[in-house]
Parts: C-alpha cells; structure tokens; sequence
C-alpha cells in the first residue's frame, strides 16, 4: 500500500550554528517539513529550486549575512513572496527595523521561546497562504471581466449583420414594388425600428469605448433646449400614461424667448443622456405629478431635473454606478450609469440632489457655447 503524499508545511532554516538549526528542527518536526541550511549560497540554492513554505533567517553568519540573503530572496521572482522571520541574537530595534525594511515579515529574538516560534509561524504561512488565493481569485475576477467584455463588444458587431438585412430590404421593396399604402406603413415601420436598434447598438458601442477611454470626443455648438425637447417628445407616450406634466423653464429672458441654450456637446451623446435621465425621472414619479426641467445658462450649462419620487438610501451612495438600481422592476441600472460616462466624455458632470424630502434633483452641467458664456 503506498502512503499518501505529505501535507505538511515546509520551513528552510538557516543558521551557521549546526546546534540552533538541531533545536529548531526538533521545536518544528511534529508540524513541518523542516530543511536546514548553514550558509547563505546554499540557502539560495534550496530556495530557488524548491520554494518552501516560510524561511527562517539568521543573520550573523560568515559568508553572507542574513541582510544579504533576504535581499536577495526579494529581489528573484520565484521567492520574493516567501516570507521570511529574521532568527536572530541581535536585539537592538535598529536591527529589527533594517529587517522589516529589506521585506521581512517578523523578527524574532533569540533564545528561541517554542511558544512564540510555533505561533508566529503559522500565523504567516497562514497570511501567505490567504495572500496566494486572493491574489489567484483577483486574477480569475479581472480575466473573468476581460473576457465579459470583449464578449459584449463582439456581441454588439455581430448585432449588426442581421441589422444589414432589416434595414436594406424594406428600402429594396419600397423601391421596386407596387404596395398599398399600409403594407408600405408596415415596411417602413420594420425599417425605421432596424435604424432604432444600430443607434442603439451604436450607442453601446460608445459607452464601451468611454469605459476604456478610447472614444473620440468632436464637440460642436448644439442647441440643448432643442435636444431635450426632442427627447421629450419620443417619450411622450409613457409621459401621458401617467398624466404627468413637464414644466420647462430657461433662467435667461432673451433664451427663453429663443428658445435657445447652447452647449459645446454632441448631439446624440446629449440625445441619449436627457432621454435616459427623462425616462427615469418618468418612471419614479407618481401619477398626476410634475416634472420640473430647469435651464441656466451662466457661466455654463446647467440641466436640473426634479421629480416626485425619493432615491432609496440603499443606493444612493452608488446611484451612478453600473448596473446599480433599486425596486424597478426590469431595472438594468445602466440608464443613470450611461448619463453619467456621456456627461463627463462631454467634459461636464452629473450629480444627485436627495435634500428635498420625497423628491429627486439630477444636475447636468455642460460647457457652454461661447467661450465668454456671455449670452446663451
């Protein structure tokens, strides 16, 4: 019958005195695999080619002093994780400091208590031990997220082949044959939603690239006021539904009366900002409420949106991180994630205002037009 494998701890013990490497190794054999060392080359040579578990260290010895060997151990690849507990007779705290300097991990004075030696040892190799699986975890949990998003990224190319069909077909049809005018309704209501879903992927095409910092920004003068409405107006439906009312308001008397607030932007990042901001102010406000907009235009662009309905606490710390939501049902939590990479690639901002009681106050605020932001 063969014996199984040992699962014992291994300790390299490293001293010149042949009588303190016999004392340690008979405090330790109970628990561990104990190898000795009796000077610094040989005590490299264990290390690199098989690794233990945790070094004991002397530090006065002939050839290479224990200073010299920890260096050396932290500096190669293969052992600067192994911890090492400096062994020694020297007790001046200087020491003792210059040890936990070159990347020790305790020092211990000799006479050896058996005691203190058997504790401070199991306790490192078991924060080495935790050390290795969080380090092996954290590197599954990055993989994990690489591989995710270049999933999604690949995802939303092979989106568009399909896409390529829905959207050229109807065109083809509408051009060649002879249909009535419903059936001609029906084509380009299949056209008109296949150029929904590209703005759509297109859009998270974009947000991908915000995340990792690769998206182009081209500004250009936009007439904000005029996006909002925009943005208002496809969501016209959900807002009658509920018998809301929007309240739209510009603190400047000649820009209201233009109707006008101009922002350096562009205009389908700030589309699908407001309309995602919109959406959400339309979802958590009761029926029959108001939705105030505000517009200020001095020194830049600011868009406060209030509405009934408070934030739940639970979330309000993180209410502008990914896939973060709260008692929406179908939430994805990407809506306020989404506004707030748009406002800040627009090198603008988004924050939360929870201080009016049961109500909910998002500020956008957005470089204005005119350098001198002198007028809207």
């Amino acid at each position: 019958m063969t014996s199984e494998p040992s699962c014992k701890k291994t300790i390299l013990a490293v001293d010149d005195a042949r009588q303190n490497l016999a004392i340690i190794k008979s405090l330790l054999v109970p628990d561990y695999t104990v190898k000795a060392a009796t000077s610094g080359a040989l005590a490299l040579q264990i290390a690199q080619s098989q690794p233990p578990d945790l070094i004991l260290l002397d530090i006065t010895m002939p050839d290479m002093d224990g200073y010299e060997i920890c260096r050396r151990l932290k500096d190669a690849p293969t052992t600067r994780d192994i911890p090492v507990i400096f062994v020694t007779a020297r007790d001046q705290s200087d020491d003792e400091a210059h040890g936990l300097a070159l990347g020790a991990v305790d020092y211990i004075t000799k006479p050896i208590k058996p005691a203190i030696l058997r504790a401070r040892i199991h306790t490192h190799i078991a924060l080495a031990e935790a050390s290795r699986q969080l380090a092996i975890q954290n590197k599954a949990l990055i993989e994990a997220a690489r591989l995710r998003d270049d999933v999604e990224h690949i995802t939303r190319h092979d989106l568009k082949s399909p896409l390529n069909a829905i959207i050229g077909l109807p065109q083809i049809l509408l051009m060649q044959c002879d249909f009535t005018e419903q059936q001609r309704g029906f084509l380009s209501v299949i056209m008109e939603s296949g150029y929904r879903m590209l703005d759509m992927i297109n859009r998270s095409l974009d947000i991908y690239k915000m995340e990792i910092g690769t998206y182009e920004f081209r500004p250009e003068r936009i007439n904000v006021y005029a996006v909002m409405r925009g943005a208002l107006a496809e969501l016209a439906t959900a807002i009658t539904a509920k018998r809301l009312r929007v309240d739209i308001r510009i603190d400047d008397p000649d820009a209201d009366a233009r109707q006008w607030v101009e922002a350096m932007a562009e205009p389908l990042l700030c589309h699908s900002m407001l309309s995602n901001l919109c959406r959400n102010a339309i979802e958590a406000s009761p029926p029959g409420d108001v939705i105030t907009i505000g517009f200020t235009c001095r020194p830049e662009v600011v868009i406060a949106i209030e509405n009934g309905g408070a934030v739940p606490e639970t979330i309000r710390e993180r209410f502008f991180e990914k896939c973060v939501t709260a008692g929406k049902k179908g939430g994805t939590g990407l809506g306020t994630y989404s506004a707030m990479l748009i406002a800040r690639t627009q090198n603008g901002a988004i924050t939360l205002d929870t201080t009016i009681p049961g109500r909910t106050r998002l500020r956008v605020t957005l470089p204005a037009g005119h350098a001198e932001a002198d007028a809207c």
